[in-house]
């Protein structure tokens, strides 16, 4: 059966590259999202499905996959690159995992800002989330990344940690109160002036266009809260293969995709 196995392997490695050259040549015609938010989700999933003896494992091999990801966006000239890799409720799973991943994040953290690729390409690391719940090896190890990479503007990593989309939006709103207070206003007054606009300065992505596309990886059709304000005229696509396994190909579909939606506004 060995041979067999082999042959079939081929067949569809040959396929799968004479279409992945297709949708890259059709690429050029395609428009293109400046903003893309991805919620790196299934690696758990992949371990198991994989056969890995720790979850944790999955979690390396779809830290591995982003590195790639980010050689597509450059190759394809997106310019902002949004993802969420863990939010407030994971703190809920088993503490082995949580440790794991929290250690996993901060050595790739302290690795940024030591690969060349990382300052040849521009790269500018924003962190997103409620840093202060974060060990504070990790948190230090986010601003050693954010301070290393300020002053590139050529592409923005808003990476999502300890993230959730209602907790942005309260801080956002704390934020906007405390420092209309400040001013002498009334509680009548500050609401009565209150604005999407002035809301916006709050927000993690601050200063930033909102993704026009937002894609969700391991077949969950859902936000679970990413990026809630900014998302309200985004399309999302939701792709079935698990994060780890995402493949140039699936890429390539959502920017197809995307690029053959018509984005009406509310209009």
């Amino acid at each position: 059966m060995k041979p067999l196995r082999t042959i079939k392997n081929r067949v569809e490695k040959f396929f799968y590259n004479t279409y992945q050259r297709r949708l890259e040549s059709e690429a050029n015609t395609w428009t293109i999202p400046r903003h893309i938010g991805v919620i790196l989700d299934g690696n758990r999933r992949y371990a198991k499905a994989s056969g890995l003896d720790d979850v944790i494992k999955g979690h390396y091999e779809g830290a591995d996959k982003l590195e790639e990801v980010l050689h597509w966006c450059d190759e394809l000239g997106v310019e902002i690159f949004s993802i969420w890799i863990f939010s407030i409720d994971n703190f809920k799973r088993a503490a082995h995992e949580v440790e794991g991943i929290l250690g996993l994040i901060e050595r790739k953290m302290r690795e940024l800002t030591t690969i060349e690729g990382l300052h040849t390409n521009q790269i500018k690391v924003r962190a997103m989330g409620q840093i202060d719940l974060l060990p504070p090896s990790l948190q230090e190890a986010i601003r050693a990344a954010e301070e290393a990479t300020q002053h590139y503007e050529k592409f923005i990593l808003n990476v999502a940690v300890a993230y959730g989309g209602r907790e942005e939006i309260i801080e956002a709103f704390r934020g906007h109160l405390k420092a209309e207070s400040e001013t002498g206003k009334s509680v009548r007054q500050i609401a009565d002036e209150l604005t999407v606009d002035k809301i916006h300065p709050y927000l993690y992505t601050s200063n930033l266009p909102d993704p026009e596309l937002i894609i969700r990886t391991s077949g969950e059709v859902r936000l679970s809260g990413f990026l809630l304000w900014q998302s309200v005229y985004s399309e999302f696509y939701f792709c079935d293969t698990y994060w780890p396994s995402f493949r140039k190909i699936d890429f390539l579909r959502a920017l197809r995709a995307y690029s053959e939606r018509k984005r009406r506004f509310g209009q």
